[in-house]
């Protein structure tokens, strides 16, 4: 016969369990406000939706994306921007992924680079052929409003592309406020942060498999810290990093629930 304890620690395990594939089911939209005296006050009030870590193909299928499209689109942002790894390495899935994100709207543009695991080549190219998105790899790109404006730009992932950060801040002054989209969080320090106001991430699924904030899958930074989820700042340099929506490796996750970011500006 199964002992008392024994039962507990088997009930236990199956919640445990349970928790961990009906998490990967799951959407938040997590809310972050960044402030800044270089936000024009035109800007003030903007919404920027963090869409990234799809990985179609692997645990993720079309109407999953699907969703995610409808449900960002739902949150009416000014400038959506997709932060990479749509697929796993897997050329044919990238194209089923972006024509379905071909269909994401925003009334500043959906922007997009590429993560660690996007076949380089052929996902640009998807990218740059897309009737919606535009394509930041090592680009930048002014976006105005009411005759004032911001620069957004991105650069190529950390560990397999090349990055020319250059790109974004061309053109800007100390005072304009700029915004920089890569994968990789650990990029964020890399970057010049008296240049590069925020930064928009993801690549760490908010650790995947999260034990209240111990993310032993989430690689360390050169700084020894840990950019896992959420909002960050140094030196008057903001990052954001957001969960995404797929998972790598197992089907699971856990106290890192998918989410789509939603980055209000606000000007002080």
């Amino acid at each position: 016969m199964v002992g008392k304890k024994s039962k507990i620690i088997i009930i236990i395990l199956c919640i445990f369990l349970t928790i961990l594939v009906i998490e990967p089911t799951q959407l938040d939209v997590n809310e972050i406000t960044v402030q800044s005296s270089d936000i024009p006050t035109e800007f003030n009030g903007t919404r920027i939706a963090v869409v990234g870590d799809i990985h179609y193909g692997e645990y993720v299928n079309e109407n999953r994306v699907s969703y995610i499209v409808n449900q960002t689109n739902e949150q009416n942002a000014d400038i959506i921007v997709l932060v990479g790894d749509y697929v796993t390495n897997d050329e044919n899935d990238a194209d089923t992924c972006i024509k379905i994100l071909n269909n994401l709207h925003a009334k500043y543009g959906v922007y997009g680079i590429l993560g660690n695991n996007d076949p380089k080549n052929k996902t640009s190219e998807l990218l740059d052929e897309s009737p919606t998105i535009t394509n930041i790899r090592n680009n930048g790109v002014w976006i105005e409003k009411n005759g004032a404006r911001i620069r957004l730009g991105g650069v190529g992932d950390i560990s397999t592309d090349l990055q020319y950060p250059r790109r974004t801040t061309s053109g800007t002054t100390e005072n304009d406020f700029v915004i920089m989209a890569y994968h990789n969080p650990n990029y964020f320090d890399l970057i010049n942060h008296s240049r590069i106001d925020l930064s928009l991430t993801g690549h760490t699924h908010g650790g995947q498999i999260n034990f209240f904030g111990y993310a032993p899958w989430v690689q360390k930074s050169s700084k020894g810290n840990r950019y896992i989820s959420g909002l960050y700042e140094e030196d008057g340099s903001q990052l954001v990093v957001t969960n995404g929506i797929g998972e790598r490796i197992v089907p699971f996750r856990f106290m890192a629930t998918p989410q789509i970011t939603i980055v209000t500006l606000e000007s002080t």
